[in-house]
C-alpha cells in the first residue's frame, strides 16, 4: 500500500503531496522534511529506492520533479516505480509536456488526476484513456457547459 506520495522540486519545494496513511500535522511536516532531505542528498547514479523508518521510500526524478512514493517493505518496488511513470505519463498528456508551472497553476487538476490513478493507496485505474477522459468531463464540467457527455475524446493524444 502506498502511504504518501510527494513532488519536490529540485530546490526541495514541495509541489504536490497526497496522504494515504493518518499522519497528523507535525508528522507530515516533519515527514516531509526528512523525506525531501533524504531524497535531494542523493547521488544520481544511486538506487531509487531507501528503506526508511518501517517503510520504503521509492523516488524517480524526471526533468526538475522528484515523484515519490512511501511504500510498506513487502511492497514490489518495480511496480510502484511503474506507477509513477503511468502518473508521469498521463501528466504529460493532459498538459502537453508537462513541466512544474504546470504543476504550480494547475495544482488542482494534478490532484484530480492523481484521485483518478489511486484510491486508498492503491492503484484505481490502470487505463490512461480513461483517466483522461473523465478529467476531460471534468473540465467541461467546470467551465460551464454542464454536459460532460459532450467532451471529444480526441482531446487528448493516446
Amino acid at each position: 500500500m502506498i502511504h504518501f506520495v510527494m513532488l519536490i522540486s529540485r530546490q526541495g519545494k514541495v509541489r504536490l503531496t497526497k496522504w494515504y496513511s493518518p499522519f497528523s500535522a507535525k508528522d507530515k511536516t516533519r515527514t516531509t522534511r526528512e523525506v525531501s532531505a533524504m531524497v535531494l542528498s542523493r547521488q544520481q547514479k544511486q538506487c531509487n529506492f531507501l528503506d526508511w523508518r518501517d517503510l520504503k521510500i521509492i523516488y524517480k526524478r524526471y526533468a526538475s520533479l522528484y515523484f515519490i512514493a512511501c511504500v510498506d517493505t513487502t511492497d514490489n518496488e518495480l511496480i510502484v516505480l511503474e506507477t509513477i511513470h503511468h502518473f508521469v505519463e498521463v501528466l504529460d498528456r493532459y498538459f502537453g509536456n508537462v513541466c512544474e508551472l504546470d504543476l504550480i497553476f494547475n495544482f488542482h487538476k494534478a490532484y484530480h488526476i492523481l484521485d483518478e490513478l489511486m484510491m486508498a493507496g492503491e492503484l484505481q485505474e490502470p487505463s490512461k484513456k480513461t483517466i483522461l477522459r473523465v478529467t476531460a468531463a471534468q473540465d467541461a464540467l467546470m467551465e460551464g457547459n454542464g454536459d460532460s457527455k459532450n467532451v471529444p475524446d480526441l482531446k487528448y493524444e493516446i
